[in-house]
């Protein structure tokens, strides 16, 4: 279960009394403003997260691409000692001019036979020398290759690890700057009267609105049935960076309700805009995901006649509510 004060753990904090609200109605729209602003905030700390797993996997990856090939380097230098005793002797005996050749073996032969017994070592000793002397240029290539492989691979591997640091010093700002955002909306949300706190909230479905209706006929799978998995957690509470089961940021409650129905969609509202196939607003369906501002910091599941499931705020719980206040971005079918 996730602390009182949502996923991210912020403490209670207290509001500056110099900058208290004039009235209810300032008190509510700075309220409001702040968790705007959280919001943003939250969505790219969960970016950058993301963006941080996925450069620790990359550095992973690479260093265990350098290990294998400083593996295949150790190997490539032990098939060079093995071949190199041979190469010694042959260069050896090469500079002391002492090589066993036909002529030599024709001069100390005392017969024929004789002498087509010493050619046929004399060929045999040539031969194996060749093929090793082969062997040798071949190892001492594949030397060269593995080098040039491992020293590539550990400049990758130190590249991924630095992108990961920058990366990872990237996320700690930007918590820092979420958690102060949210000891403001907590404090904001602190000064407001029981009846203020009660209007902000508001009702949890629109007048009118016909949930069995909108979900008779549903295919299980689809948008629709997921629809219906989120429908069952409208009166749970909005908290920053919370996936569920029972408390939602608003892209936390995109992702658990499609994955009721096996749908595995990614954590943000900015990846989640590129899952699945691109929707025209004219064309929206009940299940349907709908994207909100140019930076995408929002996101809920269309609920046919302009409406939306969605969490959308600290102080307000999981509801349905018109699209129309929400500046829309784009839509995607899952």
């Amino acid at each position: 279960m996730v602390g009182t004060y949502g996923a991210l753990g912020v403490g209670p904090a207290t509001a500056d009394p110099a900058s208290a609200p004039a009235s209810a109605g300032e008190a509510v729209q700075r309220l409001i403003d702040l968790s705007r602003q959280s919001e943003q905030l939250n969505q790219q700390a969960l970016n950058a997260q993301a963006d941080l797993d996925t450069k620790v996997a990359a550095a992973t990856a690479a260093d265990q691409r350098a290990a294998d090939a400083a593996a295949t380097l150790d190997a490539a230098k032990a098939e060079i000692r093995r071949y190199q005793p041979v190469i010694d002797r042959a260069a050896t005996s090469a500079l002391l001019s002492g090589r066993t050749n036909r002529l030599t073996s024709l001069l100390v032969s005392n017969s024929p036979q004789q002498l087509l017994d010493q050619m046929s070592i004399v060929d045999l000793v040539g031969a194996r020398t060749n093929d090793q002397l082969g062997q040798y240029q071949k190892a001492t290539a594949a030397a060269a290759a593995a080098e040039a492989s491992a020293r590539a691979a550990a400049d990758t591997a130190r590249a991924a690890s630095a992108a990961a640091d920058a990366v990872r010093s990237d996320l700690e700002s930007k918590r820092a700057a979420l958690q102060g955002s949210m000891a403001q909306v907590i404090a904001a949300w602190g000064q407001l009267s029981a009846g203020d706190k009660s209007a902000l909230a508001g009702s949890m479905f629109p007048p009118g609105f016909d949930r069995d209706s909108l979900l008779r006929g549903l295919v299980p799978g689809s948008g629709t049935s997921a629809l219906a998995a989120g429908l069952t957690r409208v009166g749970d509470p909005y908290v920053w960076g919370a996936t569920g089961p029972d408390q939602f940021d608003c892209s936390g409650l995109v992702q658990w309700a499609f994955h009721q129905v096996g749908k595995n969609v990614p954590r943000t509202s900015q990846q989640q805009s590129s899952f699945g196939t691109p929707v025209d607003e004219k064309d929206l369906q009940p299940g349907d995901v709908v994207f909100f501002y140019s930076d995408i910091s929002h996101v809920g599941i269309y609920a046919g006649n302009g409406l939306m499931l969605h969490a959308s705020t600290f102080g307000v719980p999981v509801q349905v509510a018109p699209m129309g206040s929400t500046p829309f971005h784009s839509a995607r079918r899952f």
